[in-house]
């Protein structure tokens, strides 16, 4: 079986003619030898005899070689290639005259225009013709222009069918890899002295689908499913003096059978640029990269690689450089504050580690001492007039139901959880409708009482304990109800909010259903209404022990607190919200305690010998 070759060994410099002009007779000078072919061609005849050598590589198959000398011009290389297909000796091309070649296969040219001119030919007669494989001197171009970030580029081509082929080939793939090209130059037609390529024997035969071996010198050599050999590429710096001398020095190495992030290998530090780049990376893009925080904005009517940097937009990051689009963090992430990373949110709730809730902390244990401190006082001069006067149990109850209204703003105070989010608005909206329903019950006994003293008067029979009870109970017991149909329709729960506060998870108590919470607070503040009208109708009684006007001041503080509150509450977010319930729980307590308790104390406390019958009624006239 032969290998044919087209090897331009000899060439004779000549001019072509013009037509213009009068040829000389001379247009052939003397032949000049090309040395570097010549190691082509014993690598050739190495080859051939190497694999013969070798009975593994294709047994009972010995090969041959047919080399014919092309002289670098075209209407020669066309009469090689014509030379190979036919006999012996003898030019007759599509005749079988004698004892025909076994040729199954070519090898060349050595330049681009030579393996063009041979493909018309051989394919006519379906012999396979062995020509570097461009896909990988493609893809080794791309990891190239990657290696040194070039992304903007020209096209030189040459103005033939193998510049189309190039272009056809090059331009899908620049655009896939996100690389554009500035222009693109067609080049006149090059003849063999401006271009030939160093290459050596590419593939063999159908027989040599997918062989792997190694070679005399120990490499690797293998085929692929194409029967294509698998080669690598060595990467030269040309170096240039300023005597325009230059040396070549390899800096890297492409293979190509490597894993894809290790086929380019290159040592940047090897490499000298020329003096017109000032020996420094050359940079070739078509704009500045856009940095991380951005992202990049198509230029209309420009390249895809031409584009404006826009900000990301605000929640948003970009992470590397050149991003096509800003995306959002994770629901536990937010960006900082240059956009380029996520960082964890912090978790955020009302803690009593912190200043805030130290400060309300205290409060309200405060308060509740002093509440207990009052409710011990009255229980020890409970059987004085002060005392006595307007129900001492009523004012047992509410300060109960005041002491359990300052502890329960501590339930607001802590990470949230399942119990506490269930007790707290509950615990709040009962203990003050207590409260609130003891006002009023004492508010209405007084008025009642006073009705009662009028001659003929009818009420006194309402006069008593009894009422006074059932007003309580039963304020009590329609906010029991309300919170029990809130508990079993749309009860609270533990829950968080990642968006109203940048950087924060916002550990809350999700109240379920808002319309119940605001009957809670609508249900009390309507309480309170009741208890400020009645009261202040009720100040100016003429009654020694007439509370109505410390109820009335009493309820004019609650009702200002929790007024103020809904849309101070509706304005704030996370832990503040909290704090602004709790302020308003102790400020509206505050008031109801300091209102109707301290003349009471100051009196039983301070000025005993005011607490008597006698000087009560003679105040009271």
């Amino acid at each position: 079986m032969i290998i044919g070759a087209i090897a331009s060994q000899v060439f004779y410099f000549h001019d072509s003619p013009t037509f213009i002009e009068q040829p000389t007779q001379a247009l052939i000078d003397e032949p000049v030898s090309m040395p570097k072919m010549y190691q082509h061609i014993l690598a050739l005849a190495f080859a051939v005899k190497e694999i013969n050598k070798n009975p593994k590589l294709l047994p009972n198959i010995t090969l041959g070689f047919h080399i014919i000398n092309g002289y670098y011009i075209a209407k020669m290389t066309y009469k090689a290639t014509l030379n190979l297909l036919c006999a012996q000796q003898r030019f007759v091309p599509n005749f079988i005259c004698d004892s025909q070649k076994e040729l199954i296969a070519v090898i060349g040219g050595y330049v681009t225009e030579a393996s063009a001119i041979m493909a018309n030919i051989v394919a006519t007669y379906k012999i396979p013709q062995m020509v570097p494989n461009e896909d990988y001197q493609f893809r080794g171009v791309l990891q190239l222009l990657h290696h040194f970030g070039w992304m903007w580029v020209g096209l030189l081509a040459v103005d033939d069918d193998y510049g189309d082929r190039f272009l056809k080939a090059i331009m899908p793939l620049l655009t896939q890899n996100s690389i554009c090209y500035a222009f693109i130059i067609r080049l006149p037609k090059r003849s063999y002295v401006d271009e030939y390529l160093d290459f050596m024997i590419d593939q063999f035969h159908h027989s040599l689908k997918n062989i792997l071996f190694n070679n005399s010198a120990g490499d690797n050599v293998r085929f692929d499913e194409n029967r294509e050999l698998v080669t690598g590429f060595d990467l030269t710096n040309w170096v240039t003096f300023s005597n325009n001398s230059f040396v070549r020095v390899k800096v890297g190495r492409l293979e190509p059978q490597a894993p894809p992030c290790k086929q380019l290998t290159i040592s940047d530090d090897l490499i000298e640029w020329h003096r017109s780049f000032n020996q420094v990376l050359p940079l070739s893009v078509c704009n500045d990269n856009c940095y991380p925080g951005f992202s990049r904005k198509k230029k209309e009517g420009e390249k895809f690689c031409c584009y404006d940097c826009a900000p990301c937009p605000e929640g948003m990051i970009s992470g590397q450089k050149d991003m096509d689009a800003c995306m959002k963090c994770l629901a536990d992430k937010y960006p900082n504050k240059d956009q380029n990373q996520c960082i964890p949110r912090i978790l955020s709730y009302l803690s009593y580690k912190e200043p805030l809730g130290i400060l309300l902390t205290v409060l309200a244990i405060y308060f509740s001492v002093i509440t207990a401190l009052i409710l011990g006082a009255f229980w020890q001069h409970q059987d004085t007039p002060i005392a006595k006067a307007n129900n001492r149990t009523l004012t047992y109850i509410l300060l109960c139901s005041l002491l359990l209204c300052f502890l329960c703003a501590l339930l607001f105070i802590g990470q949230p959880a399942q119990l506490t989010c269930l007790l707290r608005q509950m615990a709040f909206g009962v203990v003050f409708s207590t409260s609130l329903s003891c006002v009023l019950a004492k508010t209405i006994t007084v008025v009642l009482a006073f009705m009662a003293t009028q001659p003929g008067s009818g009420i006194r029979k309402w006069v008593g304990k009894r009422l006074a009870y059932s007003i309580v109970l039963s304020g009590s017991f329609i906010e029991i109800v309300i919170c029990m149909v809130w508990l079993i329709s749309s009860p609270p729960f533990p829950d968080t909010d990642m968006s109203s506060v940048n950087g924060e998870i916002i550990v809350l108590c999700n109240e379920g259903s808002a319309a119940m919470f605001y009957c809670v607070l609508g249900y009390t503040g309507f309480l309170a209404i009741i208890s400020f009208t009645v009261a202040f109708f009720a100040r100016k009684l003429p009654d020694s022990f007439n509370e109505a006007k410390f109820i009335t001041f009493s309820m004019l503080v609650f009702c200002t607190v929790w007024l103020s509150f809904v849309p101070t509450y509706l304005s704030a977010k996370g832990k503040y919200m909290v704090a602004v319930e709790i302020f308003s729980i102790l400020c509206s307590g505050a008031g109801l305690l300091s209102s109707i308790f301290f003349p009471k104390c100051y009196i039983i406390i301070l000025r005993p010998e005011l607490n008597n019958r006698e000087h009560l009624i003679r105040r009271g006239k």
